[in-house]
């Protein structure tokens, strides 16, 4: 049978003690007829020892300019626990959630729309907190596929592959960033990481994060003159991304309509 948005899995990512937010999802997921699954999210401050072995604390503080959040560690941890569970499932596409998306009302129509475009992208987002340079692949409906050549950060709302989850998973231990911005670097990874504009979703954790605290309140970033070896791979990622995006194929852009599998049942 034909994948559709009915089909997919939907896995939602939620910390037991977030009981608000799991709810306000369960009612945003069931106004949209999408079924889900939740996944308790690993807690990083109760097993922050454990955690912490799986990371390299000194690369991360080198390439983030900033200390490695125990928050930090779970956030990582639980999408790999998510991925790990998708490659041991039957799921060729899930669409994993946090807990703080707000879908916009055309969310359904932009789901169907990557679903049925799922020959060009191996994960494609539906919301971001960063988004520079876009480069428009083609187009899925009314909808724009771009490729980043600058930062493209968030992992509210995404569908992933089955078949690229269990290539990438090997590949992302020890944690030595922040998910988003290990998964910016899709040239050291070669996927095809893309977005769907216009976004029909945005994270909004109203200003308060058991991540980051309230207002941000437990991030610190280093001293401006700590922070010289993040620029410096910050600016160079911006070239390896422009050179891999060159090599295979996506620079120039393009605004054509791409082909697209037929609908399945729900799309």
């Amino acid at each position: 049978m034909t994948a559709d948005r009915t089909t997919i899995g939907t896995w939602l990512i939620n910390l037991p003690r977030d009981i608000e937010r799991r709810i306000a999802m369960e009612r945003q997921l069931s106004a949209l007829g999408l079924p889900f699954q939740l996944f308790a999210a690993v807690d990083g401050k109760a097993r922050h020892t454990e955690l912490l072995a799986q990371a390299d604390e000194q690369a991360y503080r080198r390439n983030m300019g900033s200390a490695l959040l125990p928050g930090k560690l779970g956030v990582y941890a639980s999408h790999l626990a998510v991925w790990e569970a998708l490659v041991a499932s039957d799921h060729d596409i899930v669409l994993i959630l946090e807990d703080d998306v707000v879908f916009h009302d055309d969310f359904p129509e932009a789901l169907s729309a990557a679903i049925a475009g799922q020959d060009h992208w191996d994960i494609v987002r539906f919301n971001s907190i960063r988004a520079k340079i876009p480069v428009t692949q083609g187009m899925l409906g009314r909808y724009r596929l771009n490729a980043y050549i600058g930062p493209f950060t968030g992992n509210a709302a995404y569908l992933i592959k089955r078949d690229v989850a269990a290539r990438l998973l090997p590949g992302l231990r020890p944690q030595t960033r922040a998910l988003d911005h290990e998964l910016n670097r899709f040239f050291l990874h070669d996927y095809r990481q893309r977005g769907l504009e216009p976004f029909a979703s945005h994270p909004d954790d109203g200003n308060v994060s058991t991540i980051t605290g309230v207002g941000f309140e437990k991030v610190r970033k280093f001293k401006k003159y700590q922070r010289l070896p993040h620029y410096g791979l910050k600016a160079m990622n911006y070239f390896r991304r422009f050179f891999y995006l060159l090599r295979t194929g996506a620079l120039p852009g393009k605004r054509a309509p791409l082909p697209q599998k037929p609908a399945g049942r729900g799309v």
